[in-house]
């Protein structure tokens, strides 16, 4: 009897050492559904909604999946525990799967931040390319060019390498030329052809 007094509560300990992973799962979740919509790793936001929904299905599979893995081979080189195996597997999967949650945390995080200089860094390269067509145009000494320069077109060949075609009068022809940013300074090569973009691209 006395036996079976002490089991009760140890067990009752190891179970308590086991309750996080869930608790963890659910905010991380959220956590993870809100960070996805503020810091997309791709290009486009992501709703909230369905930053949440690809949060959950992942982070089911990690603790589902991955956390009981990663405990069974930590669990083999690690000594006995003192209580008995079933519960000490248990605490193990529980911190691994909390472990786990917090990684994809600092995972879209990371993805998220990297995203956004990309982003910045190309907006910036697109502001450059309209400052230094109006520049090159303004300066020049076509007035066709000045008065259709709101009709300027732009695509992106590289990173922070442009073209872009301006509209003569009949807006049948366009004078085209090729940007490059990365230069210092921004480097405008005019080019022979005077097809559209749209053309240009079809290629």
């Amino acid at each position: 009897m006395k036996q079976e007094q002490r089991f009760w509560p140890a067990r009752l300990r190891w179970r308590l050492r086991a309750a996080t992973m869930w608790p963890a799962f659910i905010a991380i979740t959220l956590l993870d559904g809100v960070l996805l919509h503020l810091l997309p790793p791709i290009g486009t936001s992501v709703p909230v909604i369905a930053g949440i929904l690809l949060a959950t299905f992942g982070n089911l599979v990690l603790i589902g999946a991955a956390a009981p893995l990663l405990a069974r081979r930590i669990g083999a080189r690690r000594p006995g525990p003192a209580a008995s195996p079933q519960a000490a597997h248990e605490v193990l999967v529980d911190r691994v799967g909390t472990a786990l949650l917090l990684a994809t945390v600092l995972g879209i995080v990371a993805a998220g931040l990297g995203n956004r200089e990309v982003v910045v860094s190309e907006t910036d390269a697109t502001a450059e390319n309209a400052r230094a067509v109006r520049d090159y145009v303004l300066a020049g000494s076509d007035p066709e060019l000045v008065r259709n320069l709101d009709s300027a077109n732009t695509i992106r060949l590289a990173d922070g390498y442009f073209r872009t075609c301006i509209a003569r009068d009949d807006r049948r022809r366009y004078f085209c030329m090729y940007v490059d940013t990365n230069k210092t300074p921004t480097e405008i090569t005019p080019d022979r052809s005077a097809e559209p973009n749209s053309a240009f691209k079809a290629r």
